[in-house]
């Protein structure tokens, strides 16, 4: 046990900094152990972990009882004990909600902003050890877990276990597995998780409840709440690529009051934003977005509008676009200023229902795609496609799909950027319906529409003998340099695996009675 030392008065801490610890001493088979919230991550509250999971499995009226009840366990926090304080929290974050509901948010959801808010000297010290890497966390195990093994490499995550009931979280926390994990209860949840006899190389805490862990440490180190920068996202072992969930920005208590004070007015903005897209002409429809809060900013040259020959067959182009919101071929009208057709791998019937340009449905099926694909192509002239086959929300463009290539030559690139403050328009997990709903409530959402030259023709399959793969690989390239992002292999089956456990299909009814396999 370390000792306590008295000078000038002052308690001194029991503990150096974690910045005195030499993290190239430390061998490959040190273990390390270390608290989540205030040492590995920067932040001592985990309140925004909560307000996620309240709103992935309550919405926004889950999210106002949290908020309500934040302060009651602020002050439980400081006159009672922690304990206290957590278990208000977990209430209010999940009491009634699903088990499975649960889970994954936790997967889905909170990676991206624990990833945001890693402490670089506590982290220095954690990947340095290449031994076991052990968490405690006084936060629900079932949140934390995932990203602790999947994204920071973590071999055990000890946590405070929710009760359940049916299914169900009850809202009270286990009392027969700990309960809270704080105080005495990390350090006894430490020494059931090594062998007899064995004692963590290192441990890194952030407060007085931490002592008892780190007290059966060889060395240990406290990580100190001055404010520093988070680790970047490439100096850790796994990017965040996919992530869900409707929130985008961290959800403090501030940021949750602004967002359950606005969702009723975003939702009556939304209302009006989404009739005017039906009911006004697309040539108009740029200035009815202006004047309602939506930015539409069109950068290069678009291509005119398709003529007709002698044959009257129409010629137009194939507009090959990266996809961030179901919204892509809506706002590249806009942008063009007339309706372009455009052909989806999936689409709830509401939004193709309000949708105010001609939507065509696709089936995965190669050859049965490619004849849509042309006839619509000769019917409508002009044509939007997005080779990705789904959305992705960070800097990065999935492998593009190689089909269009091979059925024109006449093909335009259109690199298309999104900002969204408040709402993402995406969703992997709920109702797709509800996208565009959630894009229009944002206050001042922004898209982004840049036309590049169209492909000459020594670059495409007819004109050039190029392989369509090459192609593809080239109009991705392409977009990516002009967005400044990167160019990944991952696929829709990639993303769907990762957010939602499945393979992006299901099973749905055709017109004759029989079962077929539909991507989502």
């Amino acid at each position: 046990m370390h000792a306590m030392a008295w000078w000038g008065g002052r308690e001194a801490e029991p503990f150096p900094s974690v910045d005195k610890c030499d993290a190239f001493r430390l061998g490959r088979g040190s273990t390390v152990v270390a608290d989540l919230d205030g040492a590995l991550l920067r932040s001592p509250d985990a309140f925004p972990y909560y307000a996620l999971v309240a709103f992935e499995t309550g919405g926004a009226a889950r999210l106002a009882l949290l908020l309500l009840l934040s302060p009651l366990a602020a002050a439980l926090r400081r006159a009672v004990s922690e304990s206290a304080g957590a278990r208000v929290l977990v209430f209010a974050a999940t009491a009634g909600a699903r088990v499975a509901d649960i889970e994954s948010a936790a997967r889905a959801v909170l990676p991206r902003f624990y990833a945001a808010d890693v402490h670089p000297g506590a982290w220095r010290v954690f990947s340095a050890c290449g031994g076991r890497r052990l968490v405690l966390t006084a936060a629900p195990r079932v949140m934390a877990e995932p990203f602790l093994r999947g994204y920071l490499g973590a071999d055990a995550v000890a946590g405070t276990e929710l009760a359940a009931w049916r299914g169900r979280a009850t809202g009270w926390v286990d009392a027969r597995r700990g309960g809270v994990l704080v105080g005495e209860s990390k350090a006894q949840a430490l020494r059931e998780m090594l062998a007899a006899g064995k004692m963590p190389d290192v441990g890194l805490g952030h407060r007085r409840s931490d002592y008892a862990f780190m007290s059966i440490c060889k060395e240990a180190y406290l990580v100190p709440r001055t404010p520093v920068e988070a680790v970047r996202a490439d100096q850790l072992p796994k990017r965040v690529v996919f992530h869900d969930g409707r929130l985008v920005q961290r959800p403090t208590p501030l940021v949750v009051l602004l967002t359950v004070l606005w969702f009723p007015v975003g939702l009556l903005l939304s209302l009006v934003r989404v009739a005017a897209g039906v009911l006004v002409p697309m040539r108009w429809l740029h200035v009815a977005f202006h004047a309602l809060g939506v930015r539409v900013v069109v950068r290069g040259a678009p291509p005119p509008p398709p003529r007709a020959d002698g044959n009257a067959a129409r010629t137009g182009v194939l507009f090959a676009c990266c996809h961030r919101t179901l919204l892509d071929a809506i706002f590249l009208s806009v942008a063009l200023g007339r309706p372009v057709a455009a052909v989806t791998y999936s689409l709830s019937r509401l939004s193709e229902f309000l949708s105010p340009i001609r939507t065509v449905r696709l089936t995965r099926d190669r050859a049965a795609d490619a004849a849509t694909i042309r006839r619509v192509l000769t019917e409508e002239g002009d044509l939007a496609i997005c080779p990705e086959g789904t959305t992705c929300r960070e800097p990065f463009l999935l492998r593009f799909s190689a089909l269009f290539a091979e059925l024109t030559d006449d093909v335009v690139p259109v690199a298309v950027e999104c900002r969204m403050s408040m709402f993402h328009g995406t969703t992997a997990r709920g109702w797709k319906g509800m996208d565009p709903f959630y894009f229009f409530m944002n206050p001042s959402p922004v898209y982004t529409v840049t036309f590049l030259d169209r492909l000459p023709p020594e670059l495409t399959c007819g004109g050039g003998g190029k392989s369509s793969h090459w192609v593809a690989n080239y109009v991705q390239k392409l977009i990516a340099s002009t967005l400044s992002y990167e160019c990944t292999g991952l696929t829709r089956k990639d993303k769907y695996r990762k957010l939602a456990d499945n393979d992006g299909v299901v099973p749905v009814n055709t017109d004759d009675g029989r079962k077929k396999r539909m991507a989502l």
